[in-house]
């Protein structure tokens, strides 16, 4: 399926594809999705990702990306698409220099490799964070870039080689700038930090900043239907969707609903200031505008996608 003409669509059923991060939260939803009618390649380095996560009907490569040979073995000249899902994904990573630098190794390695093999199709996986502070809505064309995070910085350095090899070397890309993303094998995020701190101690909740934070929350299962949609309707060299919901949740309520779930009632003890880290935005909401019109919107609001993923996964920690 190399070589898809602007204006032609992608069908992924029957596709030869390769997932990378397909141990962590997305990608091995969308490998489950996609297993159900495409030939899965599941990459991961299970340096965070649980191997349990990777479903059977996929097959799973172990591999480095930042290791060309890693690479080579993962993706070949029957790949019809990579999602490039893999990457250093903490905001407030302890080693900036590293998160930059392997982040933009990693997809350097598969768009090097995609090209060598022939496979020029690719969708990657970007963040809110590479809008910064911006108005809200915030539009897929909102200007100036400025993130305020090294995270966010390598994310926006990662479109732009895209970017690069959708304009020059003929390549189609899908850029997914992504809200929170929320739901069942998550872990390190607020949702399962907070069920977590719950389960061990339910009298009192430590929150990060002044739990006025508000952000938008997508859960999971919506989001890897949402990559689908648009990698089957998307049709230039390069197409950037937001995806997210029309709604905000703050992170003190957030804390309600964990709370609600587990039946406990913890006293709130917040650190204080107005986010949570350094490099935290404080406030976000994508527009799903673009998205919208494509054909496709999520069901879920963001409350109701935290509430959906605080079940899911109270579940599993508590198993």
């Amino acid at each position: 399926m190399p070589g898809l003409a602007v204006g032609s669509r992608m069908d992924l059923t029957d596709a030869h594809v390769v997932v990378t991060g397909a141990a962590g939260l997305v990608g091995s939803h969308l490998a489950e999705l996609l297993g159900e009618d495409a030939h899965v390649v599941a990459v991961d380095d299970l340096s965070k990702g649980d191997r349990e996560a990777v479903p059977a009907s996929a097959t799973f490569v172990e591999a480095d990306l930042r290791d060309p040979d890693d690479v080579a073995e993962a993706i070949g000249p029957e790949t019809d698409v990579v999602f490039h899902f893999a990457a250093l994904t903490d905001t407030n990573f302890d080693d900036d220099r590293r998160l930059f630098e392997e982040n933009q190794a990693m997809t350097y390695n598969v768009l090097e490799r995609m090209d060598a093999v022939g496979a020029s199709n690719v969708a990657f996986t970007s963040s809110s964070t590479v809008y910064g502070e911006a108005p809200m809505p915030t539009p897929e064309d909102y200007a100036p870039l400025e993130p305020i995070s090294v995270y966010g910085a390598s994310k926006l350095a990662d479109e732009g080689l895209c970017s690069v090899y959708g304009h020059s070397y003929g390549f189609r890309v899908w850029l997914f700038r992504f809200a929170n993303i929320v739901g069942p094998r998550q872990r390190g995020n607020v949702v399962p930090d907070f069920i977590e701190k719950l389960l061990a101690a339910p009298e009192t909740l430590e929150i990060l900043g002044d739990g006025r934070q508000e952000k938008s929350y997508m859960h999971v299962e919506e989001t890897v239907e949402a990559i689908r949609y648009v990698v089957e309707h998307a049709e230039r060299d390069v197409n950037t969707y937001n995806l997210g919901t029309r709604t905000t949740t703050s992170v003190t309520r957030i804390a309600d609903v964990v709370s609600e779930v587990l039946g406990v009632d913890p006293d709130y003890e917040y650190t204080g200031g107005d986010r949570g880290w350094v490099g935290d935005v404080p406030r976000m909401r994508l527009s799903i505008e673009k998205l919208a019109a494509l054909g496709w919107e999520p069901a879920l609001s963001s409350d109701e996608s935290v509430r959906r993923a605080a079940e899911q996964l109270a579940d599993e920690l508590r198993a």
